[in-house]
C-alpha cells in the first residue's frame, strides 16, 4: 500500500468510490459522481491503482461492440483500499478542522489610521 497525497480531487474520487465499495465504476461515471473532468480523474485513478487501493478490469469486447461505444475500463476499490481511504479521508477532515496558524489568519492593520492602511469594511 502506498501513501497518497490527499488533494481535494483525490478525496472526491475516493468518496465516489466509497458510496458503494463493491460496485465497479467506469471513469466517466466517476467523473459525474466526483464532479471532476476526465483529465483530473484518470491520473488519480492510475495513482490509486498503483498504490494498490483500486483494481481495474476491461469491459468484455462483445458488450461495448454491441452497444456501439468505446470499451470501458472498470474500477473497484479494494477492501484494503477502502480501509485506507476511510482513514485518509478522516485524517484530511480532522486536518481541515484544526485552527489556522497565526501567520495564516487575516489580520487587520495595527493602526487603522496608519499611512497605507486600508480601511476595514463596515460591519
Amino acid at each position: 500500500m502506498g501513501t497518497l497525497r490527499m488533494t481535494l480531487q483525490t478525496q472526491l474520487v475516493l468518496r465516489a468510490l466509497l458510496e458503494d465499495p463493491v460496485k465497479e465504476r467506469y471513469g466517466l461515471e466517476l467523473c459525474e459522481l466526483a464532479g471532476l473532468p476526465s483529465g483530473t480523474i484518470y491520473p488519480i485513478l492510475a495513482r490509486l491503482e498503483q498504490a494498490g487501493w483500486l483494481d481495474s478490469t476491461w469491459e468484455d469486447p462483445a458488450v461495448h461492440e454491441a452497444a456501439g461505444r468505446p470499451r470501458r475500463r472498470f474500477y473497484r476499490i479494494t477492501e484494503d483500499g477502502a480501509e485506507q481511504a476511510r482513514l485518509a479521508l478522516a485524517r484530511a477532515f480532522r486536518a481541515r478542522r484544526q485552527p489556522l496558524p497565526g501567520w495564516a489568519v487575516n489580520r487587520q492593520p495595527a493602526d487603522r489610521g496608519a499611512p497605507g492602511a486600508t480601511p476595514s469594511p463596515p460591519r
